[in-house]
C-alpha cells in the first residue's frame, strides 16, 4: 500500500523582479496562472520578506547614509561597513551582543537577530534592505489581493532567515503572517503513553516557513512557495505574537 503524502510545497516560478510600488498578491497570482497553478482553499503561501521589503520601498542607498560616532565606533571594533552599522543601529532598540564580527540587536518588531535584518543580498549594488515596518500588515494585504484575484481562502507567511544561539546554521522563520494562527496549543492533551502535555506549544508558522525554504533556496531567485495539505487554525494573531514577552525570558 502506497505511503499516502500529507504535505506538498511547491515553488513559484516566473516572479518578475520586484520593484517599490509593485502589487506582490496580484504578482504571485498572475505567475501561478501562467504556469497552470490552480490555489485552493487552505493553501498557504509563503514569500520572503526580501520581495516584501523591496515592494514597500525598504531600500536605502548606502552613499546616503551618514554615520554616527557611535556607528563608527562599532564598525571599526567589529570590522564591518560604518554605514551598514548605522542602519542596524537605526533599526534596533537595543543591541543584544556584539564581537567575533557579530551584531545582534532587538529591532522595533521585538525580533532579535543579526544586524536588525539589515541585508545587502539580492538587492542592486550600494542597496541596503530593510525588514517590513510591520511584516503582519504586509502579509494581510498580500492574502487579501490573493484571495481577491482566487477567489480563495489562503493563509500568507513572511519569512526570513534568523541564526540560533547555541547552534551553527541558519534557518527560516515566520515574521509576519495572516490567515493562520502561529502555534498551536497542545498543553493538556495526553501523549501515547498518558502523559499530559503542559507548556508543548509547535510553531506551526516557523515549521512551515523552514520547509518552504527548501524549495524556494536562497540563491535561485524564487521568493514564494506554495504550501498544500496542512491542517492550521485560523487567525489574525500575527506573527509578533510570538515574540515572547520580557516577564517571562530568561535571556533578558
Amino acid at each position: 500500500m502506497p505511503i499516502p503524502w500529507k504535505m506538498r510545497i511547491a515553488p513559484v516560478l516566473g516572479i518578475k523582479r520586484i520593484e517599490p510600488g509593485d502589487e506582490l498578491g496580484e504578482i504571485i497570482a498572475e505567475a501561478l496562472r501562467k504556469t497552470g497553478f490552480e490555489l485552493i482553499d487552505d493553501d498557504v503561501v509563503v514569500v520572503t520578506q526580501k520581495v516584501v521589503s523591496k515592494s514597500e520601498g525598504r531600500l536605502v542607498r548606502l552613499d546616503q547614509v551618514n554615520p554616527t560616532k557611535k556607528a563608527r565606533d562599532v564598525a571599526a571594533e567589529l570590522g564591518k561597513d560604518p554605514r551598514m552599522v548605522e542602519l542596524v543601529l537605526r533599526e534596533s532598540t537595543r543591541v543584544v551582543r556584539k564581537g567575533h564580527g557579530v551584531l545582534i540587536t532587538e529591532t522595533r518588531h521585538g525580533f532579535v537577530c543579526a544586524n536588525s535584518g539589515v541585508d545587502v543580498s539580492n538587492v542592486k549594488s550600494g542597496y541596503a534592505s530593510l525588514l517590513p515596518v510591520d511584516p503582519d500588515a504586509s502579509a494581510r494585504r498580500i492574502r487579501k489581493s490573493m484571495e481577491k484575484a482566487t477567489a480563495c481562502r489562503l493563509a500568507v507567511i513572511v519569512t526570513d532567515t534568523f541564526g540560533r544561539p547555541w547552534r551553527e546554521g541558519q534557518t527560516d522563520v515566520a515574521i509576519g503572517c495572516s490567515g493562520i494562527a502561529p502555534t498551536e496549543t497542545l498543553a493538556g492533551a495526553e501523549d501515547p503513553y498518558g502523559y499530559v502535555l503542559k507548556v508543548t506549544q509547535p510553531a506551526v508558522v516557523d515549521e512551515l516557513a523552514a520547509a518552504a525554504e527548501l524549495v524556494m533556496k536562497k540563491l535561485s531567485l524564487v521568493p514564494v512557495a506554495i504550501v498544500r495539505g496542512v491542517k492550521y487554525r485560523r487567525s489574525e494573531s500575527g506573527a509578533r505574537s510570538l515574540v515572547r514577552k520580557r516577564s517571562l525570558d530568561l535571556f533578558r
